[in-house]
C-alpha cells in the first residue's frame, strides 16, 4: 500500500503463500480484497495493515476479484471454473456460480450490483443475477479465450477483451453482441472511461501498448 503523494510504501500486506494475482477496494476505501493463487482471498485494513478475513473454499488459484457497489458482497473468480460470493463482513461463503467449462479468469459488476459477468478460458462470457444465482445469458463469439471485462457507467453493456485480437461490446439485457473491433495482437486488457465514451485496450506483443477507442470506431 502506497501513499501517492509521496511515493511511501505504507504498509506491506503479508500473508498469501502464492501469487497473488488481484486487488480489489471497498467503495469507502477503507478495505482491500486480494487474490491468490494459494486459492484464498484475504480481506485488509487499509489503515492498519491488518488480514480481517481469509475467505476459503475455492479448489484452485484465485484470478479476479470484485466487489458491489454498497461494498458488501466480494465475487471472486477461480482457475477451478467457478465464482463465490462472499459476505465481506462475516468472511463467509453466500454461494458458488457454476457452468464455465474451464478456469474462470475476470468479473465485473454492474453499478447497480445486481449482476455480475465473468470470463473464461472456455472463450464464453456469462451474465450472473447475484439475487437468483442464476445464468441469465452466455456470450459466445469469441474463439479464443477471454482475459478482461469491463462494463460501462450506466450498466447495460459488456466490453471484453479476447487474445483472439478482438474487443466485444456486448447487450446484458439481451446477451446480443453489438460490436467487434479488431486489434493486431492479443488483446488482454479492456476498460472503460467514467463517460462510458473511450475504451482502453491493452495488448501483448513486444512491449505492451494501450489503444483509446471512441464509441464511433465500434460503428
Amino acid at each position: 500500500m502506497w501513499d501517492l503523494e509521496s511515493g511511501c510504501c505504507l504498509h506491506a500486506l503479508e500473508g498469501h503463500d502464492d501469487v497473488v494475482y488481484a486487488v480489489a477496494i471497498t467503495p469507502d476505501g477503507q478495505q482491500a480484497v486480494s487474490a491468490s493463487f494459494d486459492k484464498t482471498l484475504r480481506v485488509w485494513d487499509l489503515e492498519s495493515g491488518r488480514c480481517l478475513h481469509t475467505l476459503e473454499g475455492h479448489d484452485d488459484g484465485v484470478y479476479a476479484v470484485a466487489i458491489t457497489p454498497d461494498g458488501q458482497q466480494v465475487v471472486s473468480a477461480s482457475k477451478d471454473t467457478t465464482l463465490r460470493v462472499w459476505d465481506l463482513d462475516s468472511g463467509l461463503c453466500l454461494h458458488t456460480l457454476e457452468g464455465h467449462n474451464d478456469w474462470v479468469i475476470a468479473v465485473a459488476i454492474t453499478p447497480d450490483g445486481q449482476q455480475a459477468v465473468s470470463t473464461s478460458w472456455d472463450n464464453t462470457l456469462k451474465v450472473w443475477d447475484l439475487d437468483s444465482r442464476r445464468c441469465l445469458h452466455t456470450l459466445t463469439g469469441h474463439w479464443d479465450w477471454i482475459g478482461a471485462v469491463a462494463i460501462t457507467p450506466d450498466g447495460q453493456q459488456a466490453v471484453s477483451a479476447s487474445i483472439d485480437k478482438t474487443l466485444r461490446v456486448w447487450d446484458l439485457d439481451s446477451g446480443r453482441c453489438l460490436h467487434i473491433w479488431t486489434g493486431e495482437s492479443l488483446i488482454f486488457y479492456c476498460a472503460v472511461s467514467s463517460d462510458g465514451v473511450i475504451f482502453v485496450a491493452g495488448d501483448h506483443e513486444e512491449s505492451a501498448k494501450v489503444s483509446f477507442l471512441r464509441w464511433e470506431e465500434f460503428n
